[in-house]
């Protein structure tokens, strides 16, 4: 039997092109991981393509590794090793470990994080300023994106004020290059630009990667747009996939003008369009089709389904945000109860992380589990941040944020005056704080009784460093642990029951660390820069409890769910003021769409008369994507207050007799 036999037409005749560019347009729910990992078994088990020579590359490490289980679940028949299932972020790492030197960089690299990115800016503009901080941070961080250097960001800034940001990004860079470090979007931006540069590594990647597939094209930037291009070469052996009606990252440097780019670069590029989806009743998606038919089109498509007609989309006007939770959460229960569903199979989505506090609170209140997307990583802990900080300086001596971190936690007797003299020495030497440790200037200008504790920490971290290189990693990062005494330091500063709760997430992370190094078979030193990596693209992943998930439609997408609230489906919320303002409503039309096609069985939309902003009560208005969904999705008749009361009140007393 043909490995393609389960596919449907479209699917199977876009696993099976293989005479050049190819864009899959796939809308919500039509099988298009299914196409992928169909086209890799095909690829490799019929077309015999090394699984070295294949690259699948999407945005999460979650997707990369769903992809990589169903991809060697269809070719179990065949050895897979060596096929690259990952994130453009990580084969842009892959890259440069490999090539480091082209970019004047050491293969142990630091990656730094957000949080060391915006220290970095603070530092430069002198500055606490969180907003302030973070519009730098954001602008740098475009400009990279956009494969523009420091150079050209100021030779083509607009006004005053992008000339000061040019500014800021030129010393940025420099930090960034005298710590060996490099931050998230250097990972894509430094291999586009190698590429670009080094006929050599153009020629060496080329013949070693022969076809190349993308998930989520829609969501690529411009510089991931120019790796994929430089990667494929003339032969531009590659199938995209993607879907112009989800393109919702615009102000984070996505551009849906990708897909418009492929049809221009690309003058033979083959189009196959996956309309039938596999996860929705026919209400929901005719109601997400006249939503989205409202956008102007790229690509004419319509999702149809197999799946029956479903339920009547609910819209739900409620009073205000407690009355609007309470609502939300009253009728989830009682659909629950009717329909013997698990807690899992709902999902409260939200526009901004603000609108989650009062569903919370209503969830909380009947005792319901719940899930919040996007909450604290695990990795953004204090306690996990110092352990990690070790960990990378230990790799790379040249980075100076983990230095200074790792140097005082715990406290070792040294003063804040020594690290700014060592800071002074390291500056006119132009070396890291590490090396200054060793240099006669510092000998001279810190004395030695003060210089004393500096050096043997930096020993011990060398001692540390030469270990790593040989034994397994959770071995050396435990020894570590006990070295500097954490657990000791820990119950130091906290109260016993907030101090135990922290040390069990260093246990936790020291056991995931230590299976990590045994799975992965990779020393301290090569897992440390996967930690950065997976701290910046989501954290461990964890099975999805038993509870109702918040999240918002940003978060929530590529997600699929039995029953889905929309909530404060209003104008100015959804679509947002700011988006309205400065004419990207198409974008949060796309927003409402992805919201739509979430849901499987039933939809609720609710919305509120009045909401409170700051101290008072706001009349608001529901948003004009209603209207948009077509006659079948029609705007209930007010109830009178009377009415409202006593339905709610009945609704909660049935539902406490059926709990009785």
């Amino acid at each position: 039997m043909s490995l393609l036999s389960a596919l449907n037409p479209p699917q199977r005749e876009a696993a099976k092109y293989l005479d050049g560019p190819l864009l899959v347009l796939a809308g919500a729910g039509s099988g298009k991981t299914r196409v992928i990992t169909h086209k890799i078994a095909y690829l490799i088990g019929e077309c015999g393509y090394k699984p070295s020579s294949i690259a699948a590359i999407t945005f999460t490490n979650k997707a990369a590794r769903e992809m990589a289980d169903r991809a060697a679940k269809l070719t179990q028949s065949v050895n897979t090793k060596g096929l690259i299932v990952t994130t453009f972020h990580s084969m842009g790492l892959r890259m440069l470990r490999e090539d480091a030197k082209f970019a004047e960089l050491k293969p142990a690299f630091s990656i730094l994080d957000s949080a060391d990115a915006a220290g970095i800016v603070s530092e430069i503009i002198k500055t606490t300023d969180k907003q302030e901080i973070r519009r730098a941070v954001s602008r740098i961080s475009l400009w990279k994106n956009e494969l523009k250097s420091p150079a050209i960001a100021l030779a083509t800034a607009e006004d005053d004020n992008a000339r000061v940001y040019a500014k800021i990004y030129d010393r940025y860079d420099a930090t960034l290059r005298a710590y060996q470090a490099v931050d998230f979007d250097d990972l894509i931006r430094l291999p586009a630009e190698l590429l670009d540069t080094h006929a050599e590594l153009r020629e060496k990647w080329q013949n070693r990667l022969r076809h190349i597939l993308v998930d989520e094209y829609q969501d690529t930037n411009v510089a991931q747009y120019r790796l994929l291009q430089k990667l494929t070469g003339v032969r531009a052996a590659f199938t995209a996939v993607g879907d112009d009606d989800q393109a919702i990252y615009g102000w984070r440097g996505a551009s849906a003008d990708n897909l418009k780019q492929l049809r221009e670069d690309y003058p033979h590029l083959h189009l196959v369009k996956l309309e039938q989806n596999y996860r929705s009743t026919v209400r929901i998606l005719k109601a997400a089709n006249s939503l989205i038919s409202n956008n102007p089109k790229l690509f004419e498509k319509r999702l149809w389904s197999d799946l029956g007609h479903g339920d009547a989309i609910q819209i739900m006007p409620t009073k205000d945000d407690e009355h609007e939770a309470e609502s939300v959460v009253m009728r989830l229960l009682s659909h629950k109860f009717q329909h013997r569903t698990e807690w899992r199979d709902y999902a409260i989505l939200y526009r901004g992380n603000y609108q989650a506090r009062v569903f919370e609170q209503a969830l909380r209140n009947e005792k319901v589990p719940y899930q919040l997307s996007g909450g604290q990583s695990f990795f953004d802990r204090t306690e996990i941040k110092d352990v990690i900080a070790y960990l990378r300086l230990i790799a790379n001596s040249d980075d100076d944020p983990a230095f200074i971190r790792a140097v005082t936690t715990p406290k070792r007797g040294i003063g804040t005056a020594t690290l700014e003299k060592l800071g002074q020495v390291a500056a006119t030497l132009h070396v890291s704080l590490f090396e200054a440790v060793f240099s006669a200037a510092a000998a001279a200008q810190i004395g030695e009784r003060h210089l004393a504790p500096l050096v043997e920490f930096c020993q011990f971290i060398n001692r540390i460093e030469e270990r790593a290189a040989r034994e397994p990693a959770g071995e050396v990062l435990n020894d570590l642990l006990k070295f500097i005494d954490y657990e000791v330091y820990i119950f130091d500063q906290d109260d016993t029951r907030v101090a135990q709760g922290k040390w069990n997430n260093v246990l936790e992370f020291a056991a995931w660390f230590a299976k990590k190094g045994e799975e992965d078979d990779k020393n301290l030193l090569q897992l440390t820069q996967t930690i950065a990596l997976i701290t910046l693209l989501e954290g461990r992943e964890e099975e999805a409890p038993d509870a109702v998930r918040l999240s918002t439609l940003h978060a929530a997408k590529g997600l699929e769910f039995g029953h889905v609230f929309l909530v404060g489906i209003e104008e100015n919320i959804l679509p947002h003021r700011d988006a309205v303002d400065e004419g990207r409503l198409e974008e949060e039309r796309r927003l409402m769409y992805v919201g739509v096609t979430r849901a499987k069985r039933s939809l609720t939309l609710s919305y509120c008369s009045r909401r409170k902003r700051a101290r008072e009560s706001v009349a608001c208005d529901p948003s004009r994507f209603i209207e948009e969904m077509g006659d079948d999705v029609r705007m209930p008749e007010k109830p009178t207050t009377a009415d409202a009361k006593a339905s709610g009140s009945d609704r909660l007393a049935a539902l406490k007799a059926m709990l009785g």
